[in-house]
């Protein structure tokens, strides 16, 4: 059985001029611990559907599973990481942050603070632990989301391009912080990106998206060792034939 399973979700938007397709007939699934990327353009419906695997937005048609259960809402199973910075509590410190989920749950004072900082540690912040969001940069902000997120030990990550809005050098390490964090914990991850770089460095797979409406135009494995090298031939390979199936989709639209 596959953990995740997405079979011809579907759903439309109501607006002014009418009813637009977000995502329509998007079929894709993952084996447990496998780390999955989705690329395309802008209005592909990229977002839309990492909604809909949140269970944030209902589709219209179609279903999707995890675990075997159906997702009819948001649920501990799932950790969310947006790329707003906004998402902390400005309020909490750093451990107080990744120890909310575990608050939340009635988890005792002691031991969530305990499994908090184990989470800070995995992303090179526990040094940082007291400090409240406004003094840790926009990098340091996104791993102590990816902390929190991982804190109550859901079964899957759901990253909606966590780190675009960060400066090219603090990207890339935090590119290599997360393929770290997720050869440590081996969580099953759903990660949105317009970056083909990025997909061919983190994924196993990536599933490309074409917009109007968003579908699946392409899956495509990535057969690389890691860690992986951003300036070998092969990786520059994968770039291309990602690029080249975001070309086609500009011709034929």
């Amino acid at each position: 059985m596959h953990q995740i399973e997405v079979r011809d979700v579907t759903l439309v938007y109501d607006t002014p001029a009418g009813r637009v397709p977000g995502v329509q007939d998007v079929s894709f699934s993952l084996e447990a611990s496998e780390f999955l990327c989705i690329v395309g353009r802008s209005g592909c419906g990229k977002t839309t559907l990492l909604n809909i695997l949140a269970g944030f937005l209902a589709p219209a048609a179609g279903e999707i599973r995890i675990g075997g259960k159906v997702v009819t809402g948001h649920g501990l199973d799932r950790g969310i990481v947006f790329q707003d910075f906004a998402q902390l509590f400005p309020w909490r410190t750093a451990l107080e942050n990744v120890a909310f989920g575990l608050e939340m749950k009635g988890v005792p004072k002691a031991e969530r603070e305990g499994i908090a900082l184990k989470q800070l540690q995995l992303v090179k912040l526990e040094k940082f632990a007291q400090s409240y969001p406004h003094h840790l940069s926009g990098g340091m902000q996104q791993r102590v989301a990816i902390a929190r997120a991982l804190a109550y030990n859901p079964a899957v990550l759901l990253m909606d391009e966590p780190f675009a809005a960060l400066d090219a050098l603090t990207r890339e390490e935090m590119q290599r912080i997360l393929a770290d964090v997720w050869r440590e914990t081996r969580k099953t991850v759903i990660y949105v990106t317009h970056n083909v770089a990025e997909a061919v460095f983190l994924a196993d797979r990536v599933v490309v998206m074409t917009p109007h409406p968003g579908t699946v135009k392409a899956q495509v494995p990535i057969r690389l060792p890691r860690p992986r090298d951003p300036l070998s031939i092969e990786f520059l390979e994968y770039q291309k034939e990602l690029l080249r199936h975001l070309t086609e989709q500009a011709a034929e639209a």
